[in-house]
């Protein structure tokens, strides 16, 4: 379950920043990004390529990414992920499901309940796996 859910969350990243980049044309504006067109640009009225900016490279997504691989990588030590991660993603989905209705927020969703009920079931079984010693200096 923790796996699955390691994947979702990091494919949900993925394709967000994939396909704004692609499909919705954001990396059309790389270079008014890179030439620093960017700067000094009123957030209350976005230009194109600041709206495609945070659409894109700035958004979610990458963020996402990062914690997929992180529970993926800890997965595959046996270790369990504490279980702030899927409650914190857990309540930024349901806010964005709130805001955003017509969104893939169900992915994210059933990620983070594979993540909860992964965790759980871990912990009600007796987890084998290494846990941080916080008395142990390096």
């Amino acid at each position: 379950m923790i796996k699955w859910a390691g994947w979702l969350i990091t494919l949900f990243g993925a394709a967000h920043t994939l396909l704004a980049l692609t499909v919705e044309k954001a990396a059309s504006h790389a270079g008014t990004w890179f030439s620093g067109g960017l700067r000094g640009d009123d957030l209350a009225a976005m230009s194109p390529a600041n709206s495609a900016y945070w659409l894109s490279v700035a958004s979610f997504g990458v963020p996402l990414v990062v914690v997929g691989l992180i529970v993926l990588w800890l997965d595959r030590r046996r270790i369990t992920p504490p279980q702030f991660i899927a409650w914190t993603l857990g309540i930024w989905t349901v806010v964005g499901a709130v805001v955003l209705v017509s969104t893939p927020w169900p992915i994210l969703l059933l990620a983070n309940i594979l993540l909860l009920v992964g965790a759980r079931r871990t912990a009600r079984h007796g987890n084998p796996a290494p846990h941080a010693d916080t008395t142990r200096t390096p």
